[in-house]
């Protein structure tokens, strides 16, 4: 079982949201179709799709500064990494 059997589609929408992104703007970053983007967030448990399509979202979204957090007593989640203050 790979990391991304763990991943669900709520996981994917809440960091796409999160990270300020269109589900255009993701799709293209993954370099999947939008209707592909639309099933994976659709699913309600494991995100539904080829692994390579999930696991190319999840890198994209992790580029853009989504951390995916496993189970901790309450479910998965997502989170925005920290940021270094300037100054």
């Amino acid at each position: 079982m790979s990391e991304n059997d763990h991943l669900t589609g709520r996981q994917i929408a809440a960091g796409r949201v999160l990270a300020g992104l269109g589900q255009a703007q993701l799709a293209e970053a993954a370099s999947i179709s939008v209707p592909t983007l639309r099933r994976m967030e659709a699913s309600a448990g494991p995100a539904a799709g080829l692994t390579n399509n999930v696991a190319a979202v999840k890198r994209a979204l992790e580029e853009a500064g989504v951390i995916f957090v496993a189970e901790n007593g309450e479910g998965p989640g997502v989170r925005l990494r920290k940021t270094r203050e300037v100054g």
